[in-house]
């Protein structure tokens, strides 16, 4: 109680400097708030027809909260929110706290989720038409300047509806908004922020996945094509992290489930006609040297090797594959073809050798 009255007063002594009187940069915007009990990931999607809607909308920290601020957007809630939910405050109480000393708090819009998955949202009388939200155990939608209520109902259905992770049913929701109509003015950016908690890895905190559009004329599109790219590589590794961890901690379950995960974006990646050769690589790498969904990293890198044959890191990578398959003599002439085109790398002779038992 005493941190709660030490954030209350520090809170209440800002108000009464006049931090909290904020003309607000106005954003026609959609957005949904999230959390997910199963990996405890809290998540923030925006979409607005405004420049670099990243920047001010979504607020987010692993085991403590998440927060979407916009309309007539006062950017304090976001830092000042996740102090009082770090503080032990409910979504709704943070809310009530925000909105009590804003003058401006008619003009304000805010999704907040907490970390056990409570949610509150707030939709001022001044928003401009179409203007609402609606929440629900682990979830807050709202938006402003829409097509129409079906927006926020439509956002609504695909998140609850949606398989997969956090990020993927969060990047659903958005589609699902556009598709309603969206904002009535327009696309310009987007951006998606998700957060876990990790002891080793502390950076996920607050930045697990932090991706941002700030200017294109189909942002959600965008912002789904740079998700995939980032799903293959950094985010690959982030589970395999994980597995590790859980791992250490006998939690076979866990385990199962980031495993699980890494297999569904690698089927999901091959299916794609679409699938470039980073990402198809980046994949095939990862799961090889952990000896996991071979078969499928063997298509992966083949695919990634006939889109760029003269590419040594990827002839690599299919060369390591073959050779985790029991493919010794296979992989011994791929990787030739790899020193081939550059006889001097001694990491590729390197490789010759181990495959050769020497």
């Amino acid at each position: 109680m005493i941190v709660r009255r030490i954030v209350v007063l520090m809170f209440a002594v800002a108000m009464a400097g006049g931090a909290a009187v904020f003309a607000g940069v106005p954003r026609g915007t959609f957005s949904i708030v999230a959390y997910d009990p199963q990996t405890r990931e809290l998540g923030v999607a925006v979409q607005s027809r405004a420049f670099s809607v990243g920047a001010g909308v979504p607020w987010a920290e692993a085991g403590v909260g998440a927060i979407a601020t916009q309309a007539s957007t006062n950017e304090s809630f976001g830092p000042r929110g996740l102090a009082m939910l770090r503080a032990g405050y409910s979504a709704q109480e943070v809310l009530d706290l925000l909105l009590a000393s804003d003058p401006g708090r008619e003009n304000r819009q805010v999704g907040i989720v907490d970390a056990h998955g409570r949610s509150a949202s707030f939709t001022g009388s001044k928003c401009l038409t179409w203007a609402g939200d609606t929440t629900g155990t682990g979830f807050s939608v709202q938006g402003n300047i829409l097509a129409g209520p079906e927006v926020v109902s439509e956002m609504v259905r695909a998140f609850s509806e949606t398989g997969g992770e956090l990020a993927e049913r969060l990047i659903a929701a958005l589609h699902a908004a556009q598709g309603a109509g969206g904002d009535r003015r327009g696309q310009q950016s987007a951006a998606l922020l998700v957060v876990r908690p990790s002891q080793r890895y502390p950076e996920y905190r607050t930045r697990y996945i932090e991706l941002r559009v700030e200017d294109h004329s189909d942002p959600i599109n965008e912002l789904e094509r740079v998700f995939r790219l980032h799903q293959a590589s950094d985010l690959l590794r982030a589970h395999l992290r994980y597995a590790e961890h859980f791992d250490t901690t006998g939690n076979t379950e866990a385990v199962e489930r980031e495993r699980e995960q890494i297999g569904e974006t690698l089927v999901r990646t091959l299916a794609r006609e679409d699938a470039d050769a980073g990402s198809l690589n980046a994949l095939a790498w990862y799961c090889a040297t952990s000896d996991m969904y071979l078969e499928e990293s063997l298509d992966a890198a083949r695919r990634a090797a006939e889109m760029e044959p003269e590419n040594t890191a990827i002839l690599d990578t299919l060369a390591e594959v073959l050779f985790r398959l029991g493919r010794a003599k296979e992989a011994i002439e791929v990787i030739d073809r790899a020193i081939a085109i550059d006889p001097d790398d001694d990491y590729l002779q390197g490789q010759r050798k181990r495959f050769k038992g020497d």
